[in-house]
């Protein structure tokens, strides 16, 4: 088995989503003790933002910029970890009620016609089967239905949405929010988020 372990905190040691995505894959290991595990730091490694220069070497135009090089060879790798992948488990703090810009990065590289997804005659097709993600999910605020900050939530909604175009339908999110509502109330959030990641089985 395969694990692909992405983190996109900017934040380093003093990152919640950070914590919580590692704890998460000490877990799948301790389940799967055989795994080999894939680690992506986005905020250290990121992909480029695509760009036309992107588009036409994926058209087939020539790549003669080194640095355009890298970054597609970049891209492909991220592609295939993906593919080859039998877990995945993203950290995901919320920046401005959105995924970080480095995640959405790396989410253009990884949805591509073809490869993950495919239209069809009755639409988009996911491609990716048979994988299961674990999303450790990091809010300031509190975005669950029903708060006053609800209808800002792009965050978690956007992951699901564009996990499941792509086929990974199988996804349990391992939340913490309030993380801004003072030190009790974030250990609280903590502490409720990892009794989760014991409790998960195989």
């Amino acid at each position: 088995m395969q694990l692909l372990h992405i983190d996109s905190s900017v934040l380093g040691p003093n990152s919640a989503s950070r914590a919580l995505s590692a704890e998460i894959v000490a877990k799948q290991i301790a389940l799967h003790p055989a795994m080999t595990v894939i680690h992506r730091d986005l905020a250290t490694d990121a992909a480029l933002h695509l760009s036309s220069a992107h588009l036409a070497a994926w058209q087939g135009g020539p790549v003669e910029d080194a640095y355009l090089g890298a970054d597609l060879a970049k891209g492909g790798a991220f592609l295939d970890e993906l593919l080859t992948s039998d877990i995945v488990v993203i950290g995901a703090p919320m920046y401005n009620f959105s995924i970080p810009s480095q995640l959405k990065a790396w989410i253009d590289r990884v949805v591509v016609a073809g490869k993950t997804f495919r239209y069809g005659a009755n639409g988009a097709e996911g491609l990716l089967k048979n994988k299961k993600v674990f999303v450790a999910s990091s809010r300031g605020n509190v975005y669950t239905p029903g708060s006053a900050a609800a209808a800002l939530e792009h965050h978690e909604s956007y992951l699901l949405g564009v996990l499941s175009f792509i086929g990974l339908t199988d996804v349990t999110i391992v939340r913490a929010e309030g993380l801004a509502f003072g030190p009790e109330a974030k250990e609280a959030a903590m502490l409720k988020a990892r009794a989760n990641i014991a409790a998960m089985a195989a």
